[in-house]
Parts: C-alpha cells; structure tokens; sequence
C-alpha cells in the first residue's frame, strides 16, 4: 500500500509537472517570438534611419555644392567680364532669389573691405569681425592662400544664431581680386533644406565633437529610441548631423495580436493553474478517501455488532464480518440475497416475513426487535435488531441499515438471573413466615383451642341420656366456624410461601392490602399499632397478587418494627391509595425512628441492612418486583409525623390492560 501511494503521488507530481513545463515553454515561445518582433522592427527602423540620413546628406551636399558652383562661376565671371558690380548684382540677387538658405552674398576687395552686398550692405549684426574676428580672418586668409572656396568654422551671433560662410576667392589674371562670400544661418539651412515629411519621423540636429549644438528641426517631442551620426562635411570642422528617430506608432493590428496572445496565455496558465488545483484537490480528497475507507473498513471489521444494509426492495445490498460470523454465512451468500433470506428459521418464516414488510414500511420499532435467526449449521440464536433508514449524500433515502446483536448468552443469563430471583423471593417469603412462625403459631393455636373446648362439650353432652340433637347443634356450627377459621390462616400460609411462576393477571389492589393485613394484625397487637387504611375503589390492575403481597407485607413489617421506640400513642401505621392519570399510587407511612440521608442511598441495594439479624435482601427484592411491573419505589420522610421523623415509602403501579 505505501509503494502504491508513493507511485500515485509521484504519477500525480508528474501529471502537474507537465502542464507547468507546456505553459513555460509557451509563454518561452511567445516571449520570443514578440522579442524577435521586436528585433525585426528595430532593425528595421535602424535600417530606414540610415537610408533616410544618407538621403539628407547627398540632399544637403548636392543643394551646398550647387552654391559653391554657382558662387565659383559669379567670381569667374567678375574676374572677365566689365561691368564687374552689375553682374554682382544681377547674378547675387538670382541666387539668393533660388537659394533661401543663403540669406547675404558679400564682395569684398583684397584688404577685405566690403566693396557690395545683398540684400543690404550691412553685415550680420552689423559688422562680422565685431563677434569672430578670428574666425572669418582665417577663413578669409585660408581661401586667398588655396585659391579655392573655403568654409569658415561655425560661429554664434547675437541672438544665438548659428552662421557658416563660404568664402571664394576673385582672381584676375591670377591676381588675388577680392573675395565673395555667402553667409548661411545653420538653422535657416535646415529649415529650407529638411523636407517637412522627414522632421515628421526624425530630429534633424548639427552638432560638433563638443556636443555643442548650433541648429535643430523637428515636428514631434519625445524620447528618441534610434541615434545616427553622420560627418556635416562640407562645412567639416567638426559638425556632425545628428538624426534621431522616433518610435513610429505601433500597427494597431499588431498591437491587437500581441495583447491576443498575452490574452491567451494566461488563460491557458490561468485554466492549467486551475486544473492543477482541481487535480491536487482531486487527489487530496481520493487520499482522503482511501484513508476515511480503510478506518472505515477497520471499524467495520473490528465491530461485534453485525450490520447489514437493504434497499428499499429489500434486497441485501451490504453485510459486515460480524454479521457473517454471527450467521456463518459468507458476503457472497447475502449480499443480493432476498427474502425468504438464508439466515431465517423455517418455524418461524411468517414472523420474519411479516416483520420485514414493517421494516420496508417504516414501522419497525424505534427502540428494536428480538428475532430468532438461525446460523447456517442449523443452530437457533436470538437476535436483537435496530432499523434505521440508510440515507446517501444527497439526501435521499435509499435502504435500510440494520444492527444486529447475539443476545443469546444475554436470554440466558437473564432467564438465570430470573429464576435467582424467583428463588430469592420465595427465600424471602420462607423467611418472613419463618419470622412471623411464632405469632401465626398463636393465631391458630386460639380457633383450635376453641375446636377443642367445643368438642369436649359437645362429648360431654353425648354421654347425658337425655342430650338432644338442638343442644349439641349449636357447639358444632362453632366448631366449624372456627375450623374455617383454622384452615384460611393455613391456606393463606400455603399461598403466601408455595413456589410459582411470575404471572400478572387482573387483581383488585385492596384485596391484596386486605390479605396482606390478616398477616400482620397479630404483629400489629403485639406491638400495639394501630393500621389505616385509606383504599377507595379502584379499579383492577395487572400485576402479579403473590408479588404485591410480598411487598405490601415487607413494607407494613418494616414500618411496625420502626415504631418500637415510638411512645405508644403516636404508633400508626397508614396504608393510603390514590390514583393518577396513568398509574396507581400506593405508600405506606409511619412514625418511626426515620432514615438517616447517607443510609436512604444504600437503602435499595442487596444485602445491605440496618438490622443485626437482617438478610439486607427485602427491599432490594421490594423494588425488582416493582420495576417488574414497570413501577417505581422510593423512600422520603414523612412531614406529617408528631414525633418529628418516621418515613413513607411510596411506589407505582402503571394503570395498563393486562
């Protein structure tokens, strides 16, 4: 059984394992698959970055070298034509008009003095030098020492504005001429040059190895997730366009498939978790089960009592190893077995059958039944039966469950205990007139003294020779009146010791008293008490006469020998019957010496007395025969006594058909 245990729970973690390793690697998979997705989109986002940076780049470099050409062929032009400051204006004021990014085109002479200008003559915030002397010296030097177009390095003018210059030298039979220079506000440049649709994705920022920014576009705000860097070359020294990317807004597809899948997993974990719960609990409650069964099993095997389950067609449905001991039959043998049933006695097959059909009818006895079942070597037993209706988990009733007791050995031990205590009685009663034999001695000693007395005269007259027949008459009816006399104390002796069988039959319960009192009224003169009797008609009851006599006479004994110290005027003994709703109410009261309390406990059990010479078994017996007529007896002290104790003690007949 542990090894079965063991395998099952091992089968059960195995079982649980499997659904938790599936939705690990699910969710595994899921998780990658959106991480690859992912990767995907980055990739791809990186991937349209580059080319779109590199589409700006050649779109800046193209519209930049399309200045540097168009300013180179303007400088070529003053050096050989005539008329140089017109064709500065007209070719100048051109490329302004269809470059806006340049917005100021400067001729200077070889001492850099302004010799024209567009729009105006006037320099950024007034005069160049006065904010980066340096910066367009240098310029200016580096492009008369080449020979070539040159760019200064960027520069910041009042109002934060970042500028570039392109500076080109004028030669005139190559002789340094002058210089022309074009004037390019960075933030200008990206306004005119970053199309509208690019600064919608991207952030559009020069910058130079300093991180010091000079000019910015975008359309949006946020956080960047992509960064590319690209050399701003022409004007070099340095800038750099920066382009940042913004997430794009997610496919809302997409978005919906995600959250699908999310969705889905868990549930899919949400419904394992639940199965893995149900499962446990499953298996939780099947170990339950398994150990409710065995304890079960045990307590049923390990029982005495037989038990044996019917439907409620009668059919043996269930029977436990006492019941098989108990009959000899086996489970097989009884289980759908149906009546007549193997185990009943064939004498008595119309009481079982009958008792069964009250049993399906649901009127068995609520307290049992005794039946005489029969085991299956033939040998008889009395069976005591309980029938209680057998009730499913749902409520229903569905058979009936018997408990089953071999009362055999306890018939006989009672039957034992009876005839024990039938001996016991008829002791008792032998001991009683044994007690009584001196006083009843003197009773009939009186009617046959005078049988005698009369006899003698009546001899006396014979021999006269003129006696007639009238004289002798009446001695005669006296003698017989006191042979009666003679004979009922004998048959009341006869009655009252003769050894029979319990039987309760119909008996007026004042005759009883009245026999009971032509015992003990030679007693009750010897002791000089005075008997009375408050016994109205009453109506007949079932009881055994012998029985009540006894207890009457042990009661009206007990409570004469009482009152020995009682003075003489107070010694009376009253027997008084009353009825109640539903039984007969019988005490006898006295005014003797009373019962101590811790005695009156003790005062109903065998072989107890409070007498030297006593037997301790009258009211011990008093008592079984009362209860015996389903009665009760008790003892209390008697309130009404003059000599302040005396005792009364009481007991019940149940008013009941015989």
């Amino acid at each position: 059984m542990p090894k079965l245990r063991s395998s099952s729970a091992l089968h059960l973690r195995w079982l649980l394992a499997l659904p938790k390793l599936g939705i690990v690697l699910l969710i595994a998979a899921l998780l990658s698959l959106l991480w690859l997705l992912h990767l995907n989109e980055v990739d791809e986002e990186r991937t349209s970055l580059i080319k779109d940076v590199l589409w700006l780049e050649q779109n800046l470099r193209f519209h930049l070298n399309g200045n540097e050409e168009q300013l180179q062929q303007l400088a070529v032009d003053m050096a050989t034509l005539a008329d140089e400051k017109r064709i500065f204006r007209l070719r100048a004021g051109h490329l302004l008009k269809n470059n806006p990014e340049i917005t100021q085109i400067l001729w200077f002479d070889p001492q850099r003095k302004l010799i024209d200008a567009l729009p105006g003559t006037t320099l950024p915030e007034h005069e160049i030098e006065s904010f980066g002397p340096v910066v367009t010296e240098k310029a200016f030097e580096m492009a008369r020492r080449l020979g070539k177009q040159v760019y200064s390095e960027p520069f910041f003018l009042e109002g934060n504005r970042a500028f570039v210059e392109l500076f080109v030298p004028i030669y005139r039979e190559r002789e340094f001429n002058g210089m022309l220079v074009s004037v390019l506000p960075l933030d200008t440049l990206l306004d005119n040059l970053v199309p509208w649709w690019f600064t919608e994705k991207y952030k559009v920022v020069i910058i130079d190895d300093n991180e010091i920014q000079y000019a910015a576009k975008t359309h949006i705000e946020g956080l960047g997730n992509q960064t590319y860097e690209i050399p701003f070359d022409p004007p070099g020294y340095g800038l750099k366009l920066r382009i940042v990317s913004y997430q794009s807004s997610t496919n809302p597809l997409q978005r919906l498939l995600t959250i699908a899948i999310v969705a889905l997993a868990a549930g899919v974990f949400w419904s394992l978790w639940m199965v893995r719960d149900l499962m446990k609990k499953r298996s939780q409650a099947e170990e339950a089960l398994r150990a409710e069964h065995a304890f079960r099993t045990a307590m049923e095997n390990s029982l005495t009592v037989g038990m044996r389950a019917r439907d409620l067609k009668g059919k043996v449905v269930y029977v436990n190893p006492a019941f098989c001991k108990m009959t000899g039959f086996s489970s097989d043998e009884l289980v759908n077995s149906t009546p007549p049933m193997a185990y009943w006695a064939p004498e008595q097959i119309d009481e079982s059958y009958a008792m069964h059909q009250a049993v399906l009818a649901g009127e068995a006895p609520v307290d049992g039944f005794e039946m005489i079942f029969m085991r299956k070597n033939g040998e008889r037993f009395h069976a005591l039966v309980y029938e209680a209706k057998l009730i499913d988990g749902n409520g229903q009733h569905t058979g009936w469950m018997a408990s089953v007791l071999d009362i055999t050995e306890r018939k006989r031990a009672e039957e034992l205990a009876r005839q024990q205590q039938e001996q016991l009685q008829f002791t008792s009663r032998l001991v009683t007139m044994g007690e009584m034999a001196s006083t009843l001695a003197h009773e009939l000693n009186q009617p046959l003294a005078a049988i005698a007395s009369y006899n003698t005269g009546c001899l006396n007259l014979l021999e006269r020779t003129d006696c007639q027949a009238h004289e002798i008459r009446p001695a005669l009816q006296k003698v017989a009146v006191q042979a009666q006399r003679a004979g009922k104390i004998i048959r009341r002796v006869h009655d009252f010791v003769r050894k029979s069988e319990p039987k309760r039959a119909p008996c007026q319960l004042a005759e009883v008293i009245e026999d009971c009192l032509g015992f003990i009224e030679a007693d009750a003169r010897k002791y000089h008490v005075r008997i009375e009797c408050d016994t109205p008609e009453m109506p007949p009851i079932p009881a055994d006469r012998l029985m009540l006599e006894q207890v009457l006479l042990n009661l009206i004994r007990n409570g004469i020998e009482a009152m020995a110290q009682t003075p003489e005027g107070h010694r009376k003994l009253k027997i008084r019957v009353s009825r109640e709703e539903t039984e007969l109410k019988v005490s006898v009261a006295d005014h003797g010496c009373g019962i101590p309390p811790d005695i009156r406990d003790k005062l109903f059990t065998a072989f107890f007395t409070t007498k030297p010479e006593g037997m301790g078994v009258g009211l011990s017996i008093c008592r079984s025969i009362i209860e015996f007529h389903r009665g009760r007896l008790w003892a209390e002290d008697n309130p009404h006594s003059p000599t302040g104790n005396g005792t009364i003690f009481t007991f019940t007949l149940p008013l009941e058909s015989a």
